[in-house]
């Protein structure tokens, strides 16, 4: 491998996360990690992948199976995979005085989704910022609220965990049984609280900056634009149909505002992975339309997954310019180069391919085809949604789905 292979920005990012999973793993197989039998380095790697690639999918239940050290591990893995590994490294970099060269900032853009290599100092400090503030204050209401049934350390303890693990969308939660957030379907404080970080953190890094400097700029780029609309769109379409379809169903037992909170959470979490209500209980036309949800996924830069609301956006506007006769594809008077548009198609293509592939050897094993539809885009999308599929997977289902959410 030569010189320049080595420095190699996209490598150089790839390689970073691999190591992170690696150096999780290890951790997660040691004795004091775990709290029920003995460490399995195969469910270490899945873990470890699943908190690194802020994805949410557990083939052991977080709360029994991992001792507190297991869980700080994960949270620091949520931490920086959520945020990026060179993120945090050019971060502290800069803490420490030092200046960033060329290769620095080239990776930095990747890593941040950006096209030019202007103020990345002042971006970064933005982030880091803005969410320590996020995660602090969602931690603090949480904190608060759980205080009484709780008590003090408990209290502090899981709202700091879910904060953070809301924010990075990541999925992971303490409460034990699989369950996630299910204790809490007619709890508004909690769900509120929980889907505003995970929104927050769906939305992408550049797009939160552009807003907090709103008032000096006057002005959003087209990009910020496609993405806060897009998500709000898609938020509120996939609440009214998750309303319809589990009407009587999982939301049966809910009074009217429980089934609005309820609707407007299971259509936000597509890209964090928690969940009020059982997946595996809804309607099959529940399910398929969350897969479509789970497949567009988040914005660019963000902690989120999926193929992303900015390239759905993009392939729509192709769509509708070519069944309207336009050469040009155009998001609000703007031209969209050749060079965006194939890229979106290249996006689109690899995930489909992956999501066919995976499906077709993990069907080979289970029979399930939703099941396994399911938690393929899950996990291709890094969302954590399951329909229960995640602890029946066998070793190669486990190193499937692992790749796949590295991937």
């Amino acid at each position: 491998m030569n010189k320049q292979t080595l420095f190699n920005p996209p490598l150089l990012l790839i390689t970073s996360f691999m190591l992170i999973i690696l150096t999780g793993s290890i951790l997660l197989n040691m004795p004091w990690a775990v709290q029920t039998g003995q460490p399995d380095y195969i469910t270490s790697l899945f873990t470890a992948a699943s908190a690194t690639c802020v994805t949410g999918l557990v083939v052991v239940d977080t709360a029994t199976h991992w001792t507190l050290f297991g869980h700080i591990v994960m949270l620091i893995l949520m931490q920086i995979g959520g945020l990026g590994i060179m993120t945090f490294v050019t971060f502290f970099a800069i803490m420490i005085g030092q200046n960033l060269n060329l290769k620095q900032k080239i990776v930095l853009k990747l890593a941040l989704n950006r096209s030019g290599l202007e103020s990345l100092t002042q971006i970064l400090k933005y982030i880091f910022a803005f969410s320590l503030v996020a995660e602090t204050l969602g931690a603090l209401i949480l904190f608060l609220h759980w205080l009484e049934p709780m008590g003090w350390g408990k209290a502090a303890w899981y709202a700091i965990f879910h904060a953070i693990s809301a924010f990075n969308n990541a999925g992971f939660d303490l409460f034990g049984g699989f369950q996630s957030l299910q204790g809490f379907v007619d709890n508004p404080v909690v769900n509120l609280t929980i889907a505003a970080l995970f929104i927050t953190g769906s939305l992408g890094f550049m797009v939160i900056y552009e807003l907090l400097i709103w008032r000096q700029q006057k002005d959003l780029s087209l990009h910020t634009r496609v993405v806060l609309v897009g998500t709000l769109v898609i938020l509120l379409l996939g609440a009214v149909v998750i309303f319809l379809l589990e009407y009587s169903n999982t939301f049966a037992q809910l009074s009217l505002s429980e089934k609005g909170i309820a609707s407007f959470f299971s259509s936000a979490t597509r890209t964090a992975g928690f969940s009020t209500i059982d997946m595996s209980q809804t309607r099959l036309s529940t399910q398929f339309f969350l897969v479509f949800l789970m497949f567009i996924g988040g914005a660019p830069g963000s902690t989120s997954g999926g193929i992303k609301i900015t390239t759905f956006v993009i392939l729509t506007a192709a769509v509708f310019s070519l069944f309207r006769g336009k050469s040009d594809v155009e998001i609000w008077k703007r031209r969209l180069s050749e060079k965006t548009i194939h890229r979106a198609l290249a996006i689109a293509f690899l995930a489909i391919s992956i999501i066919f592939i995976d499906v077709f050897i993990l069907s080979w094993f289970h029979s399930d085809l939703m099941k396994v539809l399911f938690e393929v885009v899950s996990a291709t999308s890094t969302v954590g949604l399951s329909l229960g599929l995640t602890q029946e997977l066998g070793l190669i289902g486990k190193l499937i789905i692992t790749a796949t959410m590295f991937f």
